[in-house]
């Protein structure tokens, strides 16, 4: 597998702490962030007193991020709350997807013209997939969290509790490029409104038919499934946390994943949607419990 040039994840985590966004590491060509949850807490360096969420552990120091991206070749995650942001997910459609159906893009320019505005100029980054990110400057006093489909279908936002990948970072479905690069602006007052009034929840993915390369596709489904647990709006966190984990516990139980990196996996996306860490523990351990238990012979899967 090839991975960027360590110095150019190194000037990409550098240049987002360069505009103020504290960052974290991601593992390598993902999206899942490489830092340990309470369970596996170390007890050390910054969580010698206490364990610290990725939110805590996130960084503008150029001599952390210098000594930390020297030991790897990690993606970068910009921690979305402390670096003051909110930034609007535009998904694309997916194979499960009606084939007519309006992507992400589409369906953000059609809320705009409802609300009798074109879509607002900032800075916006291409996500691998073909999305787009637009990031906001997020009112000062305003506690926004994220959300998944709250504003309109394939429309996700990040705020308290989420993290974006930053440009210069990679997956195996390609980079993370810069389209816009222009200030980013304050985040409209509609769009504010939109964000604060009464939605109902989203309905939770639904994983596709397993696929024959089982443990790139298990690495893809655990990816994707901590992803929908870290975006999950406060109501609805544990009984997402668990159906996720419960459709990931199969790979554990079939020996495609390992269940630590599972375990850890899941903590970092819990700790992100704002779930406690002992309750992220409990509803993790019971879950693969179960799934390891009741999982199928792969062969009648």
């Amino acid at each position: 597998m090839t991975y960027a040039p360590r110095p150019a994840l190194l000037r990409a985590a550098l240049d987002a702490a360069e505009h103020g966004w504290p960052v974290i590491p991601l593992r390598p060509r993902s999206k899942v962030p490489a830092l340990h949850g309470e369970r596996r807490c170390p007890g050390t360096g910054e969580c010698t007193d206490r364990h610290r969420t990725f939110e805590q552990r996130a960084t503008t120091d150029p001599s952390r991020i210098e000594r930390c991206w020297a030991t790897g070749p990690f993606n970068v995650g910009i921690a979305t709350g402390p670096a003051g942001l909110l930034v609007v997910d535009l998904d694309t459609l997916k194979p499960t997807d009606e084939k007519d159906a309006p992507d992400g893009a589409a369906n953000f320019r059609a809320l705009c013209e409802r609300s009798g505005h074109a879509v607002p100029a900032t800075r916006r980054i291409r996500t691998p997939s073909g999305g787009e990110h637009l990031y906001f400057t997020a009112p000062i006093g305003v506690r926004f969290t994220n959300t998944t489909g709250t504003l309109t279908p394939k429309v996700d936002t990040r705020a308290w509790g989420g993290q974006v990948v930053a440009p210069g970072s990679s997956t195996p479905h390609g980079p993370y490029t810069v389209l816009e690069d222009v200030p980013v602006t304050y985040l409209p007052e509609w769009l504010q409104k939109a964000l604060t009034a009464p939605h109902r929840s989203a309905t939770a993915p639904i994983l596709p038919t397993l696929a024959r390369d089982t443990s790139r596709y298990a690495a893809v489904a655990l990816e994707r499934e901590v992803a929908a647990v870290a975006a999950t709006r406060e109501g609805g966190r544990q009984a997402q946390l668990l159906r996720a984990v419960r459709a990931v516990g199969r790979f554990v139980a079939w020996g495609d994943l390992d269940r630590a990196t599972v375990e850890a996996a899941f903590t970092c996306g819990g700790e992100s949607a704002g779930l406690p860490p002992a309750e992220c523990r409990a509803t993790i351990r019971k879950a693969l419990d179960y799934s390891i238990r009741t999982a199928w012979p792969r062969e009648t899967a």
